[in-house]
């Protein structure tokens, strides 16, 4: 039988590498995107190869009534809850609307699951933001929580409200607590995009600086293809429950630059600006995964390396630039 799965957020990073994933496995896969998004063609890049196949719905999941609306409609096995404002440093200047978007909208997807079919799956992918700057290290699933922007409070206040329908209502809601991923479908505000597209315009001769803030800021970074393999397995799974994905390794920006520029045959020293204003105005620099509950029961571990991550983004920021 043919399993249903609604992802929102499928024109971002891990929608898109996701509705592929569920389309390889037999899925037919719905999307929810924005209606303003909906028209504006250049949204629509990553899912262009698998355009086609997906089965699209305009909604901007403002209300519970909405959400049901495309419930009755598809009537899925699964949801995959990944739209979200998701720029961390753009939460401290919108607060308001990060709250709103992050958390009203699950609230609306675990309430209206509730009344129209309590058996569908939802997978709501939260965020290593909610640790904040901590201590304790490596992070598990039982780790104290104490975010410091309202990214890492919106998705630590959403992360709560699947796991009290969980307990209350018997929803089969699993979390995700998400540790940094990237790929080449990374938007280019975000510092490691920005590094690897730096890289190859600059390999090109079409740039000659890179500007970049707190080269020793150290993240936790694995491939979005590793993490929305997660988020399904997660799925299938005879329990619902809530795990850390992450890799287990940290790396700092220099070290991505320095792979980066490496891979291109360049030294960074070379090209790489230090702007003090480029550094975030809080900084949560100590997380890294203890991913042992997801490789246990779910048998999941990442597979792509932290040099073929980076070296994927180059050279793909490299065919973006030779077939322009």
């Amino acid at each position: 039988m043919t399993k249903t799965a609604l992802i929102t957020g499928i024109l971002g990073q891990d929608g898109s590498y996701l509705a592929e994933l569920l389309l390889g496995k037999g899925y037919k896969v719905h999307g929810i995107v924005r209606k303003e998004s909906y028209s504006i063609k250049k949204k629509f890049w990553r899912i262009k190869n698998i355009h086609k196949k997906l089965i699209l719905h305009k909604n901007n999941l403002t209300s519970l009534k909405s959400f049901y609306s495309i419930l009755e409609k598809i009537n899925p096995n699964e949801i995959y809850h990944l739209a979200a404002q998701s720029y961390d440093g753009h939460s401290f200047d919108n607060e308001f609307y990060t709250f709103k978007n992050n958390i009203d909208t699950t609230h609306f997807i675990l309430a209206a699951v509730k009344k129209f079919n309590n058996k569908i799956k939802i997978f709501f992918a939260a965020s290593s933001e909610m640790y904040g700057n901590i201590k304790s290290f490596p992070q598990n699933e039982k780790t104290i929580f104490n975010p410091v922007s309202p990214y890492g409070i919106s998705k630590l206040t959403a992360y709560l409200l699947v796991k009290n329908y969980r307990l209350n209502f018997n929803s089969f809601g699993c979390t995700g607590i998400l540790f940094n991923h990237e790929s080449p479908r990374r938007d280019t505000y975000f510092v490691t995009r920005k590094i690897s597209h730096g890289v190859a315009r600059i390999k090109k001769g079409l740039q000659k600086k890179i500007s970049l803030g707190n080269i020793k800021s150290s993240r936790d970074w694995g491939h979005a293809k590793d993490f929305v393999n997660a988020m399904w397995l997660m799925l299938q799974h005879n329990k619902p429950g809530d795990y850390v994905i992450g890799t287990g390794k940290k790396h700092s920006v220099l070290d991505f630059a320095n792979v980066a520029f490496n891979y291109v045959g360049l030294d960074y020293k070379d090209f790489v600006n230090f702007d003090k204003n480029l550094k975030r105005t809080v900084e949560s620099d100590n997380r890294v995964a203890n991913s042992f509950k997801a490789k246990k029961i779910l048998k999941w571990k990442p597979k792509i390396t932290f040099k073929k991550l980076v070296e994927d983004m180059v050279e793909s920021d490299l065919r973006l630039l030779e077939n322009k």
